[in-house]
């Protein structure tokens, strides 16, 4: 009998611990009241960032406890869109309609580079960002074009930056282009998509040239920040409230939509990173008006296999 009882006890205490753990991890994390988010990165320590597209600040905080403070001041001139953590210190930062991007120091806050992209908004919209071992690749979505920024030795950026035209199956359609972008591991190839048509394409990142995801004649329409983790893909679908989770064949050319996640504490989620077995949402809101008491979050929630 006291075997007994000592094993159930075991067994209560290994279940209460996971439950803990589990517990640790909010599924809402806070973000400041007015802060007008769109990009969310996550360091492999499980630091995230979130920046705040009128003022170009970024809010630094903990996915285990969910507390953090704003990391680096508000600054004029600057906006802060799609992010990527290069998981080597570095933060590199979208401009929107600046035209420009940014690179971060993401232990200090100190700005390491500035790159002038495009010199004439509001023709521009530099939106996403993907920090691969070789380079990092902004997207811009008012032209059929990436900015590559080579990386040096260590992964230093370089002070310059090249243009590289999308060519082969892309076409620039009617208002928002190119949205989201990720990498496979290699960065041999890259991932895009395109927000108007809700079309997915592969780019070869030293040429641009793009070849269409075959997705059997369905779409993801409104796509905006995206996630390659093997051969799924997670696309955030942002006026739809919903990830449309993607598998794709092993060559990258085609793939199949074989669930949508939605998720009672989506509000217009744009962008997603993922940290263990888990996705982290940041909500824009679009649509709502920003103020000084307007509520923002992360959603935080188990990733869905493909």
């Amino acid at each position: 009998m006291r075997r007994t009882i000592l094993l159930v006890a075991m067994v209560l205490l290994v279940t209460a611990s996971v439950a803990g753990a589990k517990g640790q991890f909010p599924n809402r994390i806070a973000l400041p009241n007015g802060w007008a988010p769109e990009g969310i990165a996550i360091s492999p320590g499980g630091t995230f960032y979130s920046g705040s597209i009128p003022t170009g600040a970024i809010y630094r905080g903990s996915l285990r406890t969910g507390k953090g403070a704003i990391f680096v001041p508000a600054q004029a001139g600057r906006q802060a869109v799609g992010l990527s953590h290069d998981g080597r210190g570095r933060l590199f930062v979208a401009g929107g309609p600046t035209g420009d991007g940014y690179v971060y120091d993401a232990r200090t806050g100190a700005t390491l580079r500035t790159y002038d992209f495009a010199t004439s908004p509001p023709a521009t919209f530099v939106n996403d960002v993907v920090a691969t071992r070789q380079a990092a690749y902004f997207t811009e979505s008012n032209r059929p074009v990436l900015y590559r920024v080579p990386l040096g030795a260590g992964g230093a950026p370089g002070a310059t930056f090249q243009t590289l035209n999308l060519t082969g199956d892309y076409v620039q359609g009617p208002g928002f282009n190119v949205n989201g972008i990720d990498a496979t591991p290699d960065g041999r190839t890259l991932v895009i998509v395109q927000s108007g048509t809700g079309k997915l394409y592969t780019v070869a990142p030293r040429t641009g040239v793009a070849r269409l995801i075959d997705l059997g004649g369905a779409t993801v329409m409104n796509g905006d920040g995206i996630l390659l983790d093997g051969r799924t893909l997670y696309v955030v679908r942002n006026q739809n409230n919903l990830i449309a989770v993607v598998r794709l064949s092993r060559d990258l050319r085609s793939g199949r939509i074989v669930r949508e996640v939605m998720n009672s504490g989506f509000s217009v989620p744009t962008t997603i990173d993922d940290f263990g077995g888990r996705l982290y949402a940041v909500n824009a809101r679009f649509g709502t008006p920003v103020t000084q008491t307007t509520e923002y979050w992360i959603t935080g929630l188990k990733k869905p296999r493909g």
